[in-house]
């Protein structure tokens, strides 16, 4: 991505800000930058004039509603906000296989390199539509594929994707916890990126009390996935 387009912003006052994150783009300088140069937070910085606090994290591949403060007062009432579980964040996923039409995995995760120390996570899922493709797997001659709605109530490292590998259902283009022979099915169909999405962000503004909900639009290969199934737009 060029730092010469700007981020767009879903929700913006004096306070705080919601933005749309790229898939692609690293959130903040980290052990798993990997000689990445550019970052959202410096992007921000940059194009609101602002100084960045991020309440929360997104992986560099997934898009969508990322919550950031413009103060050091409203980062810390947001963050309590978030530990409180009065935040709603709404994920659209792809992941293969047909799960059922309403599950929960309650799963300890740890805390990603260098946190061994597992703690309570629970995810929420709705399935919102199935498919197949012609991709021979276990004697068929298709696979089997859905789309979710994912509610995390915890916040741990990674704690969709590993959830869903926890669940046999692996998130598609999930190039760590997902599998290569669905990965590249989707690649051969011009979808190259991770399929998870941060869809909607709702939660009271810790200064006014009013509730404030973003929603992030679809990216291109977001949309070429759904279409490959004829799966709706319009997802909320």
């Amino acid at each position: 991505m060029s730092a010469a387009l700007p981020i767009p912003v879903l929700y913006l006052d004096d306070q705080l800000a919601v933005v749309d994150k790229p898939a692609g783009l690293m959130v903040h300088d980290s052990g798993l930058a990997r000689g990445e140069d550019q970052f959202l937070a410096d992007l921000l910085r940059e194009q609101l004039g602002r100084p960045i606090f991020l309440i929360h994290r997104l992986d560099r591949a997934t898009s969508g509603c990322l919550l950031v403060a413009f103060d050091r007062d409203t980062a810390s009432r947001l963050g309590q906000v978030f530990m409180s579980r009065e935040v709603v964040k709404d994920y659209l996923a792809v992941c293969r296989g047909w799960p059922e039409d309403r599950f929960t995995i309650d799963h300890a995760l740890d805390g990603g390199p260098g946190k061994p120390a597992k703690k309570p996570a629970l995810t929420d899922f709705v399935r919102l539509g199935t498919g197949e493709l012609d991709v021979p797997s276990g004697g068929f001659e298709t696979s089997r594929y859905a789309l979710l709605r994912c509610r995390p109530q915890t916040g741990r490292f990674r704690q969709i994707r590993r959830h869903l590998k926890h669940a046999f259902h692996h998130l598609i283009g999930d190039t760590s916890h997902g599998e290569g022979r669905h990965n590249r099915a989707f690649r051969m169909r011009g979808v190259h990126r991770m399929l998870l999405h941060a869809r909607r962000l709702a939660f009271l503004h810790p200064h006014t009390g009013v509730r404030i909900e973003a929603l992030a639009p679809l990216d291109a290969e977001f949309i070429k996935a759904l279409d490959l199934f004829g799966w709706d737009h319009d997802l909320r």
